[in-house]
């Protein structure tokens, strides 16, 4: 013992002379490395047989959630190997529990309202963007009741009325963006792609004036608003951060013009000349006889477009590319036009969208491999029993489904990593299920699905219909003005770039377009 305390006194004695920033830095090294092994000792002596296993890590705090955010299907399907399909996972010190398969989508997003909440993961980060007393920053009542007013917003006459507006967006686009000012050559898709989904969005569903507004101020607050979607906002959505603060002005200045646009047509003496999003807004009341504030309608219109954009923008980015990657898919499209529509190619309309099954395909293919959204999670409001097995999700966690996990599996999928529309031919196209009224009519339940790109149950995406109805308008369009091919030498597709709330193809990515001879005369 008495030799020990020699050492002990000497090594005190070596410290005090050494510098206050080395021994501060010492210090600090130290606590990281306590911490480190207190961490692994709990996860390796400490398990709780009524929870899922805990996915092991090595940093508190950090967890798994480096590994999650460069690639989560990647980090889902490695887990499943490991633990299977319920497992638990810090992210961001949370600790979040996996259910994956088609009983894991029913589980989490079928889940009664008492026992799970949306609100509380995605108000933090939605509010600041999309303003507030809409979506999530609302009793969820009230965001059923926005949901119908969307919902039954998007009439049979809205959608036909949007087909040729759409129509016209990309053609004129085509005519004159430098991007595709050649007959021949590489563009951007990403980039292209996004700001053909803006202009047809916001001319269809948004209205006319919204329209005009992107080609002055709005595509410069729209981009200043998106950055509130930045990965570090997960965090910290209220910090004084340069990036917020231009999204909070955003955010004001868009709310600002979206009434001043209201307040001109009920001066106007409200007298509906489109079906735009905004008339059907200003005409809507909740229950109790309220209508609907200007402000709120302006701040649903501002979710609309920022959740929409991203979404298709996504989607359609992922079918030229791999439209470019399959040639012969680009010309069958448009040889099923032909045949479907007329060999004169004439304009298309709703009722001739619903003719092109193919079209559809490539869109249900795509979004089956690219949905947006790869992880739906949920905060656990009572315990959560998993039937059976002994695991009790307790309220201290949050559940996280992942849809694109059974879309890109075996069990449901032959070759679940080949792109090809034509696996749909033989399968079924409508859902079949149960009926169920969250609060904004019927929709299907859906949760027993291996295929949910825009979700299920009570949050399931009321934009799905005019999400295909707009891909397919696009896609039709382009098929007729372009054939695509990959760059000489390029054969595999671009990453996907998981670092925001919706993942997308990384920016930059590059494919060759060449002008078909009609288009290029013309006469498209």
């Amino acid at each position: 013992m008495g030799v020990f305390t020699d050492v002990v006194e000497l090594f005190c004695e070596q410290c005090s002379t050494l510098p206050s920033h080395v021994l501060a830095g010492a210090a600090f090294a130290a606590l990281i490395v306590l911490a480190v092994v207190i961490n692994v000792l709990k996860q390796l002596l400490f398990k709780n047989p009524n929870e899922p296993p805990v996915v092991f890590h090595w940093f508190p705090f950090i967890g798994s959630t480096i590994t999650y955010g460069m690639d989560p299907y990647k980090f889902f399907f490695d887990c499943r190997k490991k633990y299977g399909d319920v497992f638990t996972f810090v992210l961001l010190g949370k600790k979040t529990t996996v259910f994956l398969g088609t009983k894991g989508n029913d589980f989490i997003l079928n889940a009664k309202l008492k026992d799970v909440c949306a609100e509380e993961v995605y108000s933090p980060l939605t509010t600041p963007v999309f303003g507030k007393h809409v979506v999530y920053d609302c009793p969820n009542a009230k965001l059923m009741e926005q949901k119908k007013f969307v919902k039954f917003g998007l009439t049979s006459q809205a959608l036909r009325s949007y087909v040729p507006l759409i129509v016209n967006e990309v053609d004129q686009y085509v005519k004159n963006s430098g991007a595709f000012s050649a007959a021949k050559g590489p563009f951007d898709v990403v980039k292209a792609m996004s700001e053909i989904t803006i202009f047809t969005a916001s001319r269809s569903l948004q209205g006319k004036e919204v329209r005009e507004q992107f080609d002055t101020t709005f595509a410069q607050l729209f981009h200043d608003l998106d950055m509130g979607f930045a990965p570090i906002n997960f965090m910290l959505p209220w910090a004084p951060l340069p990036h917020n603060r231009k999204r909070d002005r955003a955010q004001r200045k868009m709310a600002e013009i979206y009434m001043g646009i209201i307040r001109k047509r009920r001066e106007a003496g409200c007298k509906k000349d489109s079906e735009d999003m905004v008339w059907n807004l200003m005409s809507c009341q909740y229950k109790d006889g309220t209508p609907v504030p200007d402000i709120e309608v302006a701040n649903m219109m501002i979710a609309l477009l920022m959740a929409g954009q991203h979404s298709s923008s996504s989607t359609i980015s992922w079918i030229v590319l791999r439209l470019a990657s399959r040639p012969e898919i680009t010309e069958e499209l448009l040889e099923e036009q032909k045949r479907e529509l007329g060999e004169d190619l004439p304009p298309l309309t709703y009722d001739g969208l619903q003719k092109l099954r193919l079209h559809s395909q490539v869109i249900r293919e795509t979004l089956r491999l690219h949905a947006p959204i790869h992880s739906m999670m949920r905060a656990v409001k009572n315990p959560l029993p998993i039937d059976g097995t002994l695991y009790v999700i307790p309220p201290s966690h949050n559940v996280l489904a992942a849809p694109g996990v059974s879309a890109r599996s075996e069990e449901h999928f032959p070759n679940p990593m080949e792109w090809d529309p034509h696996r749909w031919d033989t399968m079924n196209l409508n859902e079949e299920g149960e009926q169920v009224d969250y609060g904004y009519g019927l929709v299907n339940k859906g949760t027993g699905s291996p295929y949910l790109p825009f979700g299920a149950g009570r949050h399931r995406c009321i934009g799905e219909q005019f999400a295909y109805l707009q891909l397919g308008t696009i896609t039709a369009t382009l098929v007729r003005h372009f054939k695509f091919r990959n760059l000489p030498g390029v054969k595999e597709l671009p990453r996907t770039d998981y670092s925001s709330l919706f993942s997308k193809p990384w920016s930059g990515s590059l494919v060759e377009y060449e002008k078909r001879e009609a288009a290029a005369n013309g006469k498209a």
